[in-house]
This record gives C-alpha cells, sequence and structure tokens, in this order.
C-alpha cells in the first residue's frame, strides 16, 4: 500500500495541450508511481469535462469542481475591497476547501503538493498541516508587472496592484510552507533575492520534462483538420490563445515581423495553432498568409511539417513548452530572448536569438527560402536534458525533507 498524498493544482491536468497542463500531468503520472494521490481541481473549459475519468486512473480518489470563468472574473473583483490578489477569490470555492479538510483528516495525509499559488489558499485555511511543497511554478507576480507596463488607465493600475499585492502573498506563503519550487534557475534565485532570509534555504527548482517520445520527427500522424501542411511553405506559432502573452507575442509578429516576410517570401504561411483564440488573435487572419486554426487534436503535424518554430514571446516567465516540443520534433527555433529563458546551453546550430523585429524577419526568410533542415542537435540535447522522471526526481525528496 502506498503513501497517502494530496495534490492541489488549479485545472484539470488533462489534456497536456497547454503549458500548465502538460507539467501538471506528467507530475500526477510521476508521483501515481510512488504514492496514492488524492487530487483536487477545478475544470475551466466544459470540453475537459470529458477527460475526468482519464485522469482518475492516476487518482485514489479526486474531486473536480467546475467553474465559470465569467463568474470568477466577477468574484475576483471582490479582491479590489478586500486587499485580496484577484487570483485568490476567482478560484476559491466552499466545495474545495471541505474536501481538502475531509480528505487530509479522513486518509491521515501528511503530505502535500500544491501548485499554482492560488491553490495555497486551501491549505492555508485548513485545520491540518501536512508537509508541504508549494511549486509555483513561476513568480506570478512579475507578470503582472510585465502586463502593467504594456497597459494604460484605470488597467495598468490594476495590474500594477495585482502584481504588488500577489508579491506579497508569494512571499507570505513560501513562509508558511516546508518547500517552494520554480521551474528554473533562474526564478529560484530572483525569488530567493525577494524572499525573507529565513527561508531563502527552502526555495528549491523544480524543472519542467519533455515526453521525446511522444514529440518525436518520426511520428507519422497525420493533421486530422483539412490543412495541406506538407505542401506549405511556413513557420509555426503553438500554444493556447486565449492566454494573453500568447496573443501578444502573434500580433507583435503579425504587425512587425510579417509584412516584410510576405514581400519576400509571396507563398509564405504563418500557422497559429491552439486552443480558444481571442478576437484579437482571429482578426490576424485579415492579414495575408495567416492562418488561424483553433483548437486542434494534435500539435505535432503542425510541427512536423514547419520550416520553423517561432516564439517571439514579449512576455514570460519560466520554460516554454512549445520551444521544448519543436526541438523534440527536430525544427528550428526562432525566439525572443523571453522566450529563451530558463533554457541553458541550447544548441545554437539551430536556435535564433532575437529581440528585433527586423533580424527576426530575416531569420523566417531564410529559413522560408532554405531547404527544409533537420535540427537533430536540438532533439539530442532535448533527450539528455528533459526526460520528465529526471526532471521530477527532486520532487521525492522535497516530499521527504524537513525545511529544506
Amino acid at each position: 500500500m502506498k503513501e497517502p498524498l494530496l495534490y492541489l493544482c488549479h485545472r484539470i491536468p488533462y489534456p497536456p495541450n497547454k503549458g500548465d497542463k502538460i507539467a501538471n500531468y506528467h507530475i500526477l503520472k510521476f508521483l501515481s508511481k510512488h504514492f496514492d494521490v488524492y487530487l483536487g481541481c477545478f475544470i475551466d473549459d466544459p470540453f475537459d469535462l470529458q477527460y475526468q475519468a482519464k485522469v482518475e486512473q492516476y487518482c485514489k480518489a479526486s474531486l473536480f469542481v467546475q467553474i465559470s470563468p465569467s463568474y470568477c472574473k466577477l468574484k475576483g473583483v471582490t479582491a479590489l475591497f478586500t486587499g485580496q490578489p484577484i487570483t485568490l477569490p476567482y478560484y476559491s470555492r466552499k466545495a474545495m476547501q471541505q474536501w481538502v479538510d475531509a480528505t487530509i483528516e479522513g486518509h491521515q495525509i501528511d503530505k502535500a503538493l500544491v501548485v499554482s499559488g492560488c491553490m495555497a489558499q486551501y491549505l492555508i485555511a485548513s485545520p491540518h498541516s501536512p508537509h508541504t511543497v508549494m511549486h509555483f511554478v513561476d513568480i506570478d507576480s512579475d507578470k503582472w508587472r510585465q502586463y502593467a507596463e504594456k497597459k494604460q488607465g484605470i488597467m495598468r493600475a490594476v495590474y500594477q496592484r495585482e502584481h504588488r499585492v500577489l508579491g506579497q502573498y508569494e512571499k507570505k506563503v513560501a513562509s508558511m510552507f516546508d518547500i517552494s519550487c520554480f521551474v528554473t534557475k533562474a526564478e529560484t534565485e530572483a525569488f530567493r533575492c525577494i524572499a525573507d532570509t529565513p527561508f531563502r534555504e527552502r526555495i528549491k527548482t523544480l524543472e519542467n520534462g519533455l515526453d521525446s517520445e511522444f514529440f518525436s520527427p518520426g511520428s507519422a500522424v497525420p493533421a486530422e483538420e483539412s490543412y495541406c501542411l506538407e505542401k506549405e511553405n511556413y513557420v509555426v506559432f503553438t500554444g493556447a490563445m486565449d492566454y494573453w502573452a500568447n496573443e501578444d507575442a502573434v500580433t507583435w509578429f503579425a504587425n512587425n515581423v510579417w509584412p516584410k516576410v510576405v514581400t519576400e517570401v509571396p507563398d509564405a504561411k504563418f500557422y497559429i495553432v491552439g486552443s480558444s483564440p481571442t478576437p484579437g488573435v482571429r482578426a490576424l487572419t485579415d492579414i495575408p498568409g495567416i492562418v488561424v486554426t483553433g483548437r486542434v487534436a494534435d500539435v505535432r503535424p503542425y510541427l512536423q511539417h514547419a520550416k520553423a518554430a517561432v516564439a517571439p514571446m514579449r512576455i514570460a516567465r519560466g520554460v516554454q513548452n512549445k520551444i521544448l516540443e519543436a526541438m523534440a520534433m527536430s525544427r528550428a527555433v526562432i525566439a525572443s530572448p523571453q522566450g529563451m529563458e530558463g533554457l541553458e546551453s541550447f544548441p545554437s546550430s539551430h536556435v535564433a536569438v532575437s529581440d528585433s523585429a527586423a533580424d527576426i524577419a530575416c531569420r523566417v526568410i531564410d529559413t522560408l527560402q532554405a531547404e527544409q533542415s533537420v535540427a537533430t542537435a536540438s532533439r539530442a540535447w532535448i533527450e539528455q536534458h528533459y526526460s520528465w522522471d529526471a526532471q521530477l526526481s527532486p520532487l521525492l525528496g522535497y516530499l521527504e525533507s524537513n525545511h529544506g
């Protein structure tokens, strides 16, 4: 019989088609090998209701609480009058708190893993105090600072407030839990610099991995959607397209890079591949050569036939899964410095890094005009450095350690 463990994350960890879901799914699989996992999470997309049984196979027991993003936003506004970060009431539900308390008590759970700062509230409010590893993933408060820099008026003030208040909350959480983790060494060091001195040694790194067998250039998976990928000359961006950092990246690329590209390469295409594109992203299809797919059954065909993957992120924290996936598929990568944050010693032969629109355009043009290249060095680097079991192995020690 395995030891019981409570695992809380803010979104159902399936399907593994966006950053947090990918990581949380592999964490769940890893934990299930060593513990009886009691999983509590939310479902914020009705499309994901069908995946509950898929997730339950890795769990001893689970709770899925369906939430409405529209209602959550209304709840989040209440934080402006209570001094809380917006993300706390956004994800605050009585049913989750009751389940957490009853599960810890009923199964005598003395170990917990919490992913995402908004889920920490359930252990802070609980009468029980298991040994808890808090996985922040990245410094979420700093993303709000970046958002504020790109806004004006009232929204700028709201985002600045969230940066300040959430930052205070993150430090409070780190002081209360046994271990706090971040997904890159750079994030870990950055948080250590702002954390209170007595708790700095409890701040650790827990890096992401990648399933390189799934993301393999040899995986001949046809696209289920009606695009003639094999016949087109294109670059691709992948990611959830209702995430503002992704929307910002593709909009900047479309407006500042793409016009020069299609002038030089008239048959070029830019595929924006990912679920829930916002109206702003969909509007980019008015620009010649830009294709917005929406949700696709499998992202691999779009990577497999692309000349390169682009990741011109201007707002980013942590490791970009989209870049790891492209490298594992032996695709060339053209990215901003923010996009490559957290990736150290990557093979420069097939990864171009620049924050200049003109330079990125030139690199995209060169790539589209060249014969299809295979970035074998990138895939070999991924296989060596990013297996999930290796990346997550420190987690077992963190769950056993006593204050680091």
